[in-house]
């Protein structure tokens, strides 16, 4: 497809597109991003739940390990919180690319059809050029008889 023609649209869709894959790379990142906060969330709740029970022990000892569980607790709950921030970030970045890959299609569509048209319009005038040609025979053939 040359650019010859619609040289704005063309340049309309170079941006469309460039937005496009910006957009695409920002929604893979924040995907990666869910995927190590949900993976840390999923280690600390299996460190809590592996923690050993108390069974014996002095008071100290039972203290530390629940201080220990307690601050193992506030750990777990800032990292669901942080995985939350970037599951919102993923959905906003999917949003956009949606958007984003939606305008492209508009712009590339539009080309196209216009291309199409002008194919039309090419194709119409030479069949219309052929019928001419093909008239003027029949006339020279009619007025040689």
């Amino acid at each position: 497809m040359s650019t010859v023609h619609d040289p704005g649209l063309h340049a309309v869709a170079r941006v469309r597109g460039v937005r496009e894959t910006d957009s695409r790379i920002g929604l893979r990142t924040a995907w990666n991003e869910t995927r190590a906060a949900q993976s840390r969330v999923d280690d600390l709740r299996g460190q809590l739940e592996q923690a050993s029970a108390f069974s014996t022990g002095s008071a100290a000892s039972f203290l530390a390990l629940r201080q220990s569980l307690q601050v193992l607790g506030d750990v777990l709950i800032a990292a669901e919180d942080a995985r939350d921030a970037s599951q919102l970030i993923s959905d906003t970045a999917y949003a956009r690319w949606q958007v984003d890959r939606t305008r492209l299609a508009a712009v590339e569509n539009l080309l196209e059809r216009r291309s199409a048209a002008r194919s039309a319009e090419v194709a119409r005038k030479e069949a219309a050029e052929l019928d001419d040609i093909a008239a003027q025979r029949w006339l020279r053939r009619e007025v040689n008889r």
